[in-house]
């Protein structure tokens, strides 16, 4: 019987990064997207909605349902999924709704 190739074993990384989560030295694996690196390494959440609070985590891994939102290097709205991670990055929860420039906005219920 031949082995599907869309199921594999993954084989523990022995190419690692450091990068920062929350003020935390992370040693994550080379060559995945942050939200793996992130997942892969016990975080919970990553980001908490603006609305209620809500605690959201990477969810659809691919960049249609932004529940993976960060902020990375003072940059905010990002999506670790879609960010290859690399040496060095400064990853924070995104709390709330930000602007482009990484400003909190105010939400009301008007």
């Amino acid at each position: 019987m031949l082995a599907d190739p869309l199921f594999r074993t993954l084989r523990p990384a022995h190419d690692t990064v450091q990068i920062e989560f929350e003020g935390v030295s992370l040693s994550v694996p080379a060559n995945v997207s942050l939200a793996a690196a992130l997942l892969g390494s016990g975080v919970t959440h990553t980001r908490e909605s603006a609305v209620t609070g809500r605690p959201g985590a990477p969810f659809c891994m691919m960049g249609v349902c932004f529940e993976c939102l960060v902020e990375v290097d003072g940059q905010a709205n990002c999506q670790a999924c879609l960010l290859p991670v690399r040496a060095g990055m400064r990853v924070q929860r995104q709390r709330g709704a930000r602007d482009v420039l990484g400003a909190d906005v105010e939400v009301t219920d008007e």
